[in-house]
């Protein structure tokens, strides 16, 4: 089979490597031109300038290379040196279409600091999990939820079409659970269901559907999945909350926890929302519980991140521990990696943590992403690939990551650096404020359609996409 030869000139002449091109991308395969001979001198730059060139490609497509699972961030030289890889092996080489930069949208003005953002799409979860029942095309929305207790529907015209007033403090947590259907927490220590009714017209509704009771202070963060019609709560009372979205599947709710208003209630005979009680409620952490996820693969399992500096790993089936990972910091949100096979903690220190969950596992941490200069509050996983995250901080940035991007230079552990920063618009112009003040992100999420959505102390949610 043919060689290709890149040379230098003869002046500047460098060493050669052998290296076979290759992607999982079917828009940019190459034909099989065997092994391709370039000089150990050529940066990414170069190796995406020669790929193009033999895609034929009208306009250049940028490109990243992965050697070994590892981005190339330096000449191939050096990324030879550092790994001790001889020049004479030949390297595979892996190329994918490089992560645009995700360009403000849009920034759509509350009242008061956005705790929460949720997105509502024709891919997103709530409405694959759906499928065909809600009849119909799912019109792009986002929700979000404040400290003024209220929970907004918005269009991607920035223009707020349901409001749900039923939280007696901030509002720390809402997503959507279905295109018909909503969950939220907050600081009033309930969970509330809400049915979404979209209106062709310009004004959809929230309607409260049933209250749920249990945790004895504030629900600071939930998980929802719908397919099992489970809900699962991280509350500063140091549990979590298993809980049934169906209103004839859940137990009463506890009569010591219920506000005494449900006393006037009965007497008056009043319209009141079903309440509700857990399916039950998980204990065994030390301090308030920051953030839960279910398993991505199997939603019999759960994880917490807590202040108590520790990630545990849940059987939902039997409402026992299985599992604890005790970390060096408070872990303040968690995210499920499942083709990684890894739970992405955001820790107090300003970093985020790769934690393999597995009991084989020897180490606590397999990868350290280090970048923000606040605590990281919020995870979301990108919709499109297995390998990126979005994380927002307490230091006015979202910064999005790819666990692919190590730094050369670390060698005691896989450091990771971010592939794009994120700041708030609102921001713009302003000398930055050390750490963050008065733009802290509170929260975040990846929607393939909408793109990254954030909400904080700016009192706005933030749309950033790539063109």
């Amino acid at each position: 089979m043919a060689t290709d030869t890149i040379t230098a000139p003869a002046e500047v002449r460098t060493s050669q490597v052998r290296i076979h091109l290759k992607t999982n991308n079917e828009d940019i395969q190459l034909p099989d031109t065997g092994p391709i001979l370039v000089s150990t001198e050529l940066r990414r730059y170069q190796l995406s300038t020669l790929v193009n060139r033999l895609l034929e490609t009208e306009k250049p497509i940028p490109l990243e290379f992965l050697i070994n699972g590892q981005f190339l961030r330096t000449s191939l030289e050096e990324f030879l040196t550092h790994n001790g890889i001889s020049a004479e092996t030949a390297l595979s080489v892996e190329y994918v279409k490089a992560l645009i930069p995700p360009l403000h949208v849009a920034s759509y003005q509350h009242d008061d600091w956005v705790s929460s953002v949720d997105v509502l799409s024709a891919s997103s979860k709530a409405a694959l999990w759906a499928g065909n029942r809600n009849g119909g095309v799912v019109q792009d929305r986002i929700l979000s939820g404040s400290y003024d207790g209220i929970l907004r529907v918005w269009n991607m015209s920035s223009e707020v079409v349901a409001t749900g007033q039923g939280h007696t403090a901030a509002v720390k947590a809402a997503k959507f659970l279905s295109p018909t259907q909503v969950v939220s927490s907050g600081i009033d220590r309930t969970l509330r269901l809400w049915k979404y009714e979209n209106a062709e017209t310009y004004q959809s509704s929230l309607t409260p559907t049933l209250e749920l009771y249990g945790h004895k202070s504030s629900v600071d963060n939930i998980a929802v999945h719908a397919p099992s019609s489970r809900i699962l709560s991280a509350s500063s009372d140091h549990s979590i909350g298993l809980w049934s979205t169906k209103k004839n599947d859940a137990p009463a709710a506890p009569e010591e926890i219920l506000p005494t208003a449900n006393k006037r209630r009965k007497l008056s005979n009043a319209k009141s929302c079903p309440q509700r009680g857990p399916l039950s409620m998980l204990q065994g952490h030390q301090s308030q519980v920051a953030d839960v996820c279910f398993d991505e693969k199997d939603a019999t399992v759960a994880y917490s991140a807590s202040w108590d500096h520790a990630v545990k790993t849940w059987d939902l089936t039997t409402s026992s521990c299985v599992d604890t990972r005790t970390t060096a910091q408070s872990l303040l949100s968690i995210c499920h990696l499942p083709d990684a096979g890894l739970l992405a903690t955001g820790t107090s220190a300003r970093h985020i943590t790769l934690i393999d969950p597995r009991a084989s596992a020897t180490t606590i941490s397999a990868m350290t992403l280090r970048g923000h200069t606040n605590a990281v509050v919020s995870l979301a996983r990108d919709p499109n690939s297995s390998y990126q995250l979005v994380s927002g901080s307490h230091d006015g940035t979202c910064r999005v990551w790819d666990i692919r991007s190590v730094k050369q230079e670390a060698v005691a552990e896989r450091v990771g650096e971010s592939v794009y920063v994120i700041d708030r618009e609102s921001a713009k112009g302003k000398p930055r404020a050390v750490g963050g003040e008065g733009v802290k992100v509170f929260g975040v999420c990846w929607d393939r359609e909408v793109g990254v959505v954030s909400g904080g102390e700016d009192m706005r949610v933030q749309i950033n996409k790539g063109s």
